[in-house]
């Protein structure tokens, strides 16, 4: 593809911190939403439902949908999206959370990793890091440990 035509394809990027107020709300939202999908299949919906009343951040992946989020924006249309929830450690008192400071998966995407590959990259990056940091500690305390990188 030329750089005309991939110019006009953007990835649209948010990231939010959702504090759940409400769980028994939200679930039962979510099991609603389930029951009135008639494109879920019949023995899908029992497992569905039960992931949904266990698991708020599955409720809310459930509920959230980015068509919802673009699909009255004059002149795009959605082509592809993913989302997923998590549970996330976050302290309000912390104030903003700087999303660059966490792991970006979107620059594994860009690098050629399709999304195996991302979280495998995620992973060796993180591996990286502890490494680093038992390095670190042995240079702070002058001393080799066996099996460790020197």
């Amino acid at each position: 593809m030329s750089t005309s035509e991939t110019s006009r394809y953007v990835r649209l990027r948010v990231d939010l911190v959702l504090e759940i107020e409400g769980p028994e709300a939200l679930s039962e939202a979510a099991v609603g939403r389930i029951d009135a999908d008639p494109s879920l299949p019949a023995e899908d919906r029992t497992q569905t439902r039960a992931a949904v009343d266990e698991d708020a951040a599955e409720a809310l992946a459930y509920l959230v949908d980015p068509f919802d989020l673009v699909g009255t924006v004059p002149g795009v249309e959605l082509v592809q999206a993913s989302w997923s929830s998590e549970e996330v450690a976050y302290d309000p008192a912390e104030g903003m959370w700087d999303p660059d400071d966490e792991y970006d998966e979107g620059d594994a995407y860009e690098a050629g990793y399709d999304e195996d590959e991302a979280d495998d990259a995620y992973d060796e990056d993180e591996r990286d890091e502890v490494e680093e940091e038992g390095e670190a500690a042995e240079a702070a305390d002058g001393e080799s440990r066996p099996g460790r990188r020197a």
